[in-house]
């Protein structure tokens, strides 16, 4: 059950993750040039401020998992988690904040205009702001967590950007000392859970209801999945999804078929 304090949090993270998105965009639509020379630019001028956005991320959730495990009997220890690019991603802020620049060179390399190859580095950018701010989250938690004791956790739905996978996994018990999974897009939160550590499914009324929602869209429920597995004969929707370990981002929520391996696969998050 959703808190009024887990409300509060997601507000205030969701605020402050929507002013420095939208900050970024407005900021790459107004730079009228694209060229290589002008990542330092963008770097001087969007970095700071998503790395404050990182840091004051993970100072809002680190407060929120002190009051929450302190809820449950468990006292957070420590400093907040430094919210770095390189700390979350393991590269520079020069390295990722090029990465529009050569999304736009390669769509333009595909022949499509200089309108289209924009709003793909845009897209890009995007994806990087909001990443990083997820990435803060989540390593925020992890290390609040572990300093109280805490050793598991559950997915908080926030109701916006929740997809299938989300929903899925929220589920299920995570293990306090792994990063929770995300996506592309994610803005799913955590707490810790407290409950008997064999049982892995958390909200079996929640998985319930997604056997119940695709009966009602489909006229009956596939226990095995295979109405949106490609027929393939698994046990439960449960097993569609997987956690993969991304070489930069650490764990990363996917579909059971999808994998990140390549170079090429891990630049495009």
């Amino acid at each position: 059950m959703v808190t009024r304090l887990d409300r509060a949090y997601d507000v205030q993270v969701n605020q402050l993750r929507l002013t420095i998105q939208n900050f970024a965009m407005r900021y790459w639509n107004s730079m009228g040039s694209w060229r290589d020379d002008d990542i330092a630019r963008l770097l001087a001028t969007v970095a700071p401020r998503v790395q404050a956005g990182q840091q004051r991320i993970s100072d809002i959730t680190d407060a929120y998992m002190a009051r929450v495990a302190a809820e449950q009997g468990f006292t957070v220890t420590g400093r907040t988690f430094e919210a770095t690019t390189h700390n979350l991603r393991g590269i520079s802020d020069e390295t990722l904040y090029a990465r529009p620049f050569a999304t736009m060179h390669d769509s333009l390399s595909k022949g499509q205009s200089v309108t289209a190859a924009v709003s793909a580095g845009k897209t890009r950018l995007q994806s990087i702001v909001t990443t990083n701010l997820q990435l803060a989250k989540t390593h925020s938690a992890r290390r609040a967590m572990q300093s109280g004791g805490v050793s598991m956790t559950e997915r908080v739905l926030t109701g916006r950007e929740n997809c299938t996978m989300c929903v899925i996994a929220s589920t299920q018990r995570y293990w306090a000392r792994d990063l929770q999974p995300i996506h592309p897009g994610c803005d799913c939160g955590q707490r810790p859970h407290k409950g008997d550590p064999d049982v892995q499914i958390i909200h079996p009324d929640r998985l319930e209801m997604i056997h119940s929602t695709i009966e009602s869209q489909f006229g009956s429920s596939d226990r095995g999945a295979r109405l949106i597995d490609g027929k393939n004969s698994i046990s439960d929707y449960l097993d569609l999804i997987a956690v993969r370990e991304h070489g930069e981002l650490g764990a990363v929520l996917t579909w059971r078929d999808q994998h990140f391996t390549s170079a090429s696969e891990i630049d495009a998050i």
